[in-house]
């Protein structure tokens, strides 16, 4: 599920350096035990090891340039428990605990020398500190656009609960010698005193701890390029006690090889912050053999906490089996939590409201292979784990395969929503991988028991498109169709094995004025500022029953002739539309295989847009009102692509032509196929109440003609499944003959026409559409316009009829003059006029009397 890619190895990338410095063979390997210190911001790697001739050495391995540096020589043996180097490499931290001899090896005692050298070059040596507790040591890594800085700023952590500030300025002698001014009298600040839990974070420069003087309170310090550095972040928090030793838990400090881990039957805690505004905090208990793991989350930014109870195999404990903790593991979307042997939990960050939305595996599913029980793994700098026993650094990432595994029949339903939300969502799947997903859907095409792939396929891939876009939009637009259910599915509410305890959590306090903050810290407020008001309001994010409604209204006012309302209401659509369909990428549609785009469908509108504009300007009002109407019709036109994108891989794969439009044959399965993913589509996309693109309507009834019985066509009709748009009616009449089979049809097709397409009717050459055109003509012309009293008088040379069929030549007679009296009503149906009606009363006689056939 998890797959690490190793960035760093201490046996490739360091030993073979190490060996060409001692000048050494290689049976002497094992004697040079090289040991990671710390990971610097930059990527920098810190490690020891042992020299030949009896020393203690520290070097640097740069990612960048792929080399190796020595940086110090101790001349005798001594344990580095901490190690820092400054940004211009000229200075170099150190913490050493005095030690022991037993055995022929070295034993840490309590005592601890920090030391500050000069190795630009190797010079002079400083002791800051000679205490009798541990200490860390951490150079800061300001942003500066300064080219070279003669100052640098060094953090000393210490055991007993304080933190200091040193900033040392340096000067160059001899021109190339950067020596420290002043090493007597190095400027301190005090930064944060009286806690038990300290963690920093290189990445971004920022200290947090804990201090538990009434309650425990998590505090943040951020420091800033210019030497200033402010308390900006107070949170309290419920949480059991740290530990029962009364020591100080570093976290990100780098890693002390000679320390004793008496802590462990305390809590692990962890902080993550991720730019777009999240903060996680992360704690759990050490786990017992057959016991429950327990572990809780939690979201800053959400104002909640949730506390998870994992309930674990059970057997028979082995001997002497440690009390181990889960790993905390940051993925930005996602804070994964490992128990090596046990299971994986991918917690969703953002959207941790239900609990199908996170994933959790358990047994081989769950299962880290470069991470097994024996590890001992710790966060470092750029979102990488590092395995300090085997001397290993990865990146992560998630298996895009395995996920996709995770998709197949056998699996629960929540388990298959989760994959596919992150799949759609956080992965943004590459065609590749999208196609994938397509393929699954046209293999699961039937709506499932708990949720719809089709609705979740559509909402997700909105939802990621547009936070790309506005990261604003991540409280007010939908992201699942799970939150439209009035009720969730029992399946969907619970995750086997996993007990889910969710608690609100206190206020927390950004110091200083929102316009004061700047970057992370301006974001949060941000995020918290938007927490509290969308708790405040009913329904901040858009929910499509809305569309729903609106269209009732509109429907109902059409009924009741609201004539004034309705025209201006279906103006406003109208010019929606056209907006609409001007985003749609025209780039793509040039290369489309499915003919949409091609025609108006007046069936669908996207009266979706105006609600949707509506909802965001209520909400969120300081994107202007420009920029809403850019959001909310690109949302509608990448509805419309999203679609169209579906329908073209599924024509492709199902090898479709132009000949699926022609009426005369019957469908083959690949049609049907097609047919049933489009109803499908329909079917979703009508309970969510959105748009189809033009044209989608016409060709599901073409393919519902051809692969449907008639009786179950005209049934899909009259349930409002298909519809009967004027471009398929005109297609109808003039592909099929008049067989009597088809006659039947098209009888069918046109008793069902609403008024507004009589004029569909004529596109039919028979004599009975002839004569119902005859008939509304007729009705028209003596209705609409007054009757002329004067007398009428027969022209004989004007009328193609026998004088003495004198009822139709008076008829005849009469409409030509109510013609001369004003417009024809329809003059835009070609060749219908009075002499029309003349000749088709005159066939129809025919008929009658059977002289003439149909």
């Amino acid at each position: 599920m998890l797959r690490l890619n190793p960035t760093f190895d201490t046996q490739k990338d360091v030993v073979s350096s190490v060996l060409a410095k001692e000048e050494t063979v290689r049976g002497n390997i094992g004697v040079l035990e090289p040991r990671i210190l710390n990971v610097e911001r930059d990527g920098g790697v810190l490690y020891s090891w042992r020299g030949a001739s009896g020393t203690t050495r520290i070097g640097k391995y740069d990612p960048h340039k792929t080399e190796n540096k020595l940086l110090y020589t101790f001349d005798k043996q001594v344990c580095v428990s901490s190690c820092s180097l400054n940004k211009e490499e000229t200075l170099l931290a150190v913490s050493l605990s005095q030690t022991t001899q037993e055995g022929g090896r070295l034993k840490p005692v309590s005592k601890c020398l920090t030391l500050l050298i000069e190795i630009h070059p190797i010079n002079n040596t400083k002791v800051l500190k000679a205490v009798d507790c541990r200490v860390k040591v951490q150079f800061l890594y300001p942003k500066t656009c300064r080219t070279t800085v003669m100052e640098s700023h060094i953090l000393l952590v210490a055991e007993d609960g304080y933190v200091d500030q040193y900033h040392i300025t340096l000067t160059r002698q001899e021109g190339y010698r950067v020596v420290m001014l002043n090493p007597e009298r190095l400027g301190r600040d005090r930064v944060a005193e009286e806690f038990n839990w300290v963690q920093w974070d290189s990445d971004t420069q920022r200290l947090f701890y804990l201090t538990s003087r009434e309650k425990h309170t998590l505090k943040c310090v951020q420091f800033y390029p210019e030497r200033n550095f402010e308390t900006v972040f107070e949170l309290p928090l419920e949480m059991p006690s740290l530990s029962s030793v009364a020591s100080v838990r570093f976290v990100n400090f780098g890693y002390d090889h000679y320390e004793e881990l008496n802590g462990e039957d305390g809590l692990r805690l962890e902080v993550f912050t991720d730019a777009v505004g999240t903060m996680c905090v992360c704690y759990s208990h050490p786990v017992r053999w057959n016991k429950d793991a327990t572990y809780t989350i939690a979201f800053v930014h959400r104002g909640c906490s949730k506390t998870f109870t994992a309930s674990l195999e059970k057997g028979s404990a082995p001997a002497n089996e440690p009390r181990v903790h889960p790993i905390f593991i940051h993925l930005g979307y996602y804070i994964a939590v490992y128990l090596a042997g046990h299971f994986l939990h991918l917690i969703n960050c953002r959207h941790q409201d239900l609990l199908c939305y996170s994933l959790f595996l358990s047994g081989a599913d769950g299962d880290i292979e470069a991470l097994g029980s024996g590890c001992e793994v710790i966060s470092v700098s750029g979102r990488r784990l590092l395995d300090v026993r085997s001397g290993r650094m990865y990146t992560m990432e998630l298996n895009h395969d395995f996920v996709l595994e995770l998709l197949s029949s056998d699996r629960p339903e929540a388990q298959r929503l989760a994959a596919l939300h992150c799949l759609l969502v956080y992965l943004q799947p590459n065609p590749v991988i999208e196609l994938k997903i397509i393929n699954w859907i046209t293999e699961n095409v039937m709506s499932f028991d708990a949720f719809d792939q089709i609705q979740e396929f559509i909402l997700a891939s909105l939802y990621r498109m547009s936070y790309q876009q506005c990261v604003s939009l991540d409280k007010v637009l939908p992201y699942s169709c799970v939150i439209e259910k009035k009720e969730l599915p029992v399946a969907l509410t619970a995750i086997p094995e996993v007990k889910c305890t969710p608690e609100l959590l206190c206020q927390p306090l950004i110091k200083g004025k929102a316009k004061s903050l700047h970057g992370y810290w301006e974001e949060l407020h941000h995020v918290l500022d938007r927490m509290r008001y969308f708790e405040a309001v009913p329904g901040p994010r858009f929910r499509t029953a809305l569309i729903k409604e609106d269209w009732t209204k509109y429907q109902a006012a059409m009924q009741n002739q609201e004539k004034k309302k309705s025209l201006r209401y279906n103006r406003n659509i109208e010019e929606n539309t056209k907006k609409v369909l001007s985003m749609v990428d025209t780039w793509r549609l040039d290369r489309r295989v499915v003919p949409l785009f091609q025609e108006e469908d007046q069936q669908q509108r996207a009266q979706m847009v105006d609600k949707l504009r509506e909802h965001l300007n209520r909400h969120l009002p300081r994107l202007g009102k420009k920029k809403i109407d850019l959001l909310v019709v690109n949302y509608a036109a990448k509805l419309l692509e999203l679609v169209w994108h579906l329908l073209e891989l599924m024509w492709q794969k199902l090898e479709l032509g132009p000949w699926v439009l022609c009426l005369k044959q019957q469908g083959s399965s690949e049609e049907w196929a097609m047919f049933h993913m489009m109803f499908r589509i329909l079917e979703a996309t009508k309970g969510l109440c959105f748009p189809l693109p033009p044209g989608y309507s016409t060709l599901l009834s073409v393919l519902g003609v051809r692969c449907l019985p008639r009786h179950t066509f005209l049934q899909y009709v009259d349930h409002g499944l298909l519809q009967l748009t004027e471009p398929f009616v005109s297609r109808l009449m003039t592909d099929l003959d008049n067989s009597d089979a088809n006659e039947q049809l098209k009888f069918s097709i046109l008793k069902r026409l609403p008024e507004c397409m009589e004029k569909v009717r004529q596109q039919w050459d028979h004599p009975i559409t002839s004569a119902c055109i005859s008939r509304e003509y007729v009705r028209t012309l003596l209705e609409k316009y007054p009757e002329n009293r004067d007398s009428i008088s027969l022209d004989h040379g004007k009328t193609c009829f026998h004088p003495e069929f004198l009822p139709l030549n008076y008829l005849a007679k009469i409409l030509a003059d109510r013609e001369e009296q004003a417009l024809n009503p329809f003059e835009e149906e070609e060749n219908v006029d009075a002499r029309f009606v003349e000749e088709t009363a005159l066939k129809q006689t025919l008929i009658k009397l059977g002289f003439e056939v149909k």
